[in-house]
């Protein structure tokens, strides 16, 4: 309590008592309310700056990060005649130039995403505080406000955190973008940046992924539903949400049409115009179209010096190879016809019953390969074993897994080595199997005996020894003992040939007789002179010179060594390596690698050899062994040779044209399953030959594909018809 004191006025002490009342109750005067309002917004300025300062410094990109942006471009495989193979990609991206960008498709997106681009600095200052209060009064984000520059920071240098950090980084990241970027620059970046969905990322992946087409083929409409997916590609993918994808694709032609981009036809047109998604419009084309020939060169590059530096799954590099996109399709269909009607025949004729132990052996196989059973303690692997062998699923997996029949077929430019097309493995395995791109390759990977396709260069040697299509040769049984090792080696005689009875090498040939072949070998030529004309003519895989060899019990060869050696008799005696590459760039088009002239050439056989090979070898189309594959392919010249294992596991057929070389193997990955069951439906000519008739059928009926010429030129026989030996004779029992 205040007690006035006694020479004080009233008034005086009044005012005492408010100046009192004032600092107690906490009130100041203006001033006072100035001054601390100015010190706390000097702090909060300074608060601010250090954050911002924070936030900024050290984390926006550099002058050099932003001149040189990273970006992973996708290495793009491309075939001979232009069609796009396949990407190696970390993101799957390639990058346009603005001018090959389709005009409507940068009018959607200015029209959708950022109406003022070509007028703000990098950021929209009057969008952002419209959104704020948009978001605010919603109390959820509803609409955004960054301009298509800002989706280009965060696109190349940020990440897409939804924080006022990262929004920060990003409206300074504009604006520095928009300081060393022209406009056009810009628009060129993001059209190459953005992601659409399915791991495109870029319009020129995004037009291939979506539509199928190269991105100058879009139509207005198919622009407009690329722009719609931008806004969330999942929710707006056509083949996930259509009617959503629909609706948001209109939304996008409207505004293109209300600021004047398209006029009232084209929108009206365009609102017409349904989505035509890749999978409705080329149902046809395999999931796969050539991934192990991609594959081949994927394994390829990252040996080859040339692009030692690079990153393939980075770098944008560009690859041409040898495939030619229409001989590709003709195999995969060739294939997909015969060995789906051949894989029903087997099933019907296998019987597991009369398998059961072979069966039981590959169940514990199987097991004991599983995850589970390897990851168990030892002493609870039998339970597991119990188990799974009584259980119905797993024992019907493994069944169908043994028993798919595989195949490996390759085609061949005999003159050059280019590889025209490769089929790694049977559709059914294909469509099947999540990781069957980088499954087995039967054409590459395998090795197996190559059963009577070896005859034909006991044949040439016995023809380098100076005998003639026309010589006799004794064709009934025969034995040869070994002069060393006195080891008696009695091969099947493969035809109905009495003792004595003689037939000439045309038609042993042609009927593929098996004692034909092993007098050959043993009484005119000798394994080790027939070893090594077989590795000249290409085959790297080991050659054992025995007498079988004659029969094909001498090694095993892959099936693209077999074509490659058979490609010897139809380039004149000359073998040529097969290649994949014909040129590499890098993304600017610089050229890494150029093919100037043919892998290792190798001299095989005389050119009077080869064209009496030539021949020999279309009698065995004509009216041989492979008789059967002149149902399929007729009207153009053909030469070739089956092969079919004893076990009746492997079946081939290699043959050629004037033009082309193919061959085609078909059997199983566990090679205790065989064609037994089947008969003579399981041999070469009609296990194999079939797909190799459909396939070249197809070829030679394109009129678009150059492979026009169908005679032999074979100068030694311009006048000849096929008088020698016109008596059929019995067909033989193997094939």
């Amino acid at each position: 309590m205040i007690i006035p004191e006694p020479n004080r006025t009233v008034s005086e002490f009044g005012n005492e008592i408010e100046k009192t009342n004032n600092i107690e109750s906490g009130n100041m005067t203006p001033l006072r309310l100035l001054a601390i309002l100015t010190s706390a917004t000097i702090v909060f300025a300074i608060a601010l700056t250090i954050y911002l300062y924070d936030t900024v410094t050290d984390r926006i990109p550099s002058l050099e990060q932003l001149e040189n942006p990273r970006q992973n471009l996708a290495t793009q495989v491309f075939s001979a005649d232009g069609e796009l193979l396949d990407h190696f990609f970390e993101e799957k991206r390639v990058s346009l130039t603005l001018e090959a960008i389709p005009h409507d498709f940068i009018n959607a997106l200015i029209a959708t995403e950022d109406r003022e681009f070509w007028n703000h600095w990098g950021i929209h200052i009057a969008r952002i505080f419209k959104a704020a209060l948009i978001n605010l009064k919603s109390m959820r984000r509803v609409q955004g406000a960054s301009t298509i520059t800002q989706q280009l920071a965060r696109n190349l240098f940020l990440d897409q955190a939804f924080t006022l950090d990262r929004k920060i980084r990003e409206a300074f990241t504009a604006i520095e973008i928009e300081k060393n970027y022209s406009k056009e620059e810009i628009l060129e970046m993001y059209c190459n940046t953005v992601l659409f969905g399915r791991g495109a990322y870029g319009i020129q992946v995004a037009a291939k992924v979506y539509f199928n087409k190269q991105p100058r083929e879009l139509t207005t409409a198919e622009c407009a539903m690329l722009v719609a997916m931008l806004k969330a590609p999942r929710h707006y993918d056509p083949a996930k949400n259509y009617d959503k994808a629909i609706s948001r694709r209109n939304l996008v032609l409207y505004l293109m049409k209300n600021q004047g981009y398209i006029d009232e036809d084209l929108y009206v047109e365009s609102l017409m115009e349904p989505i035509i998604k890749q999978d409705d419009k080329f149902k046809s084309r395999p999931k796969f179209f050539a991934p192990h020939f991609v594959e081949n060169i994927r394994q390829s590059i990252n040996k080859d010096d040339n692009i030692s530096g690079y990153d393939l799954y980075r770098d944008g590099l560009i690859i041409y190879t040898t495939l030619n996109s229409r001989i590709q399709q003709y195999a995969n269909e060739a294939v997909a016809e015969h060995l789906n009607k051949y894989q029903k025949i087997f099933e019907r004729n296998w019987s597991w019953k009369k398998n059961r132990k072979l069966l039981n052996t590959i169940l514990k196989e199987s097991i004991r390969k599983r995850a589970d059973y390897l990851a168990a303690e030892k002493s609870e692997r039998k339970a597991i074993e119990k188990r799974l062998i009584r259980d119905k699923r797993f024992v019907d997996s493994v069944k169908k897994a043994v028993t798919i029949i595989q195949t490996g077929v390759v085609v061949l430019d005999p003159k050059t080595g280019a590889i025209l097309a490769m089929v790694g493995a049977s559709p059914k395995f294909m469509n099947e199997n999540p990781y069957a791109k980088y499954s087995l390759n039967h054409v590459t990977q395998i090795r197996r005996q190559p059963g009577s396709s070896l005859k034909p260069f006991v044949y040439a040697k016995a023809l380098e020894k100076g005998l003639t299509p026309e010589d006799s040769i004794e064709c009934g049984p025969f034995s040869y003992t070994d002069s060393i090792t006195g080891e008696v080696w009695t091969p099947r005689t493969g035809a109905d040939c009495a003792p004595g009875q003689k037939v000439t090498l045309y038609d042993g040939l042609r009927r593929s007789i098996n004692s034909v072949a092993a007098r050959l070998i043993t009484e005119v030529t000798n394994p080790y002179e027939v070893a090594r004309l077989i590795r000249r003519a290409g085959v790297e895989s080991k050659i054992i010179p025995v007498p079988a060899l004659a029969l094909g019990a001498g090694g095993e060869i892959k099936p693209i060594e077999l074509v490659s050696a058979f490609g010897s008799f139809n380039a004149g005696g000359y073998n040529f390596k097969p290649y994949y590459n014909t040129r590499i760039e890098d993304h600017f088009g610089n050229v890494l690698y150029q093919k100037k002239r043919p892998n290792r050439v190798s001299d095989v056989l005389p050119v009077n050899i080869s064209e009496d090979l030539i021949y020999m070898l279309q009698a065995v189309i004509d009216r041989g062994t492979a008789a059967r594959v002149r149902y399929y392919f007729k009207g153009v010249d053909a030469a070739g040779k089956t092969g079919t294992t004893n076990d009746n596991a492997d079946a081939w057929f290699t043959g050629f044209t004037p033009e082309l070389v193919a061959g085609v193997w078909v059997g199983f990955d566990d090679q205790r399953i065989n064609f037994d069951c089947i008969g003579k439906q399981g041999q070469g000519g009609r296990a194999a030959g079939p797909i190799w008739g459909i396939m070249m059928n197809k070829i030679y009926s394109d009129p678009k594909l150059t492979y026009k010429k169908k005679k032999f030129d074979l100068k030694r026989y311009a006048d000849s018809t096929t008088t020698v030996n016109q008596e059929i004779g019995t067909m033989p029992n193997r094939m």
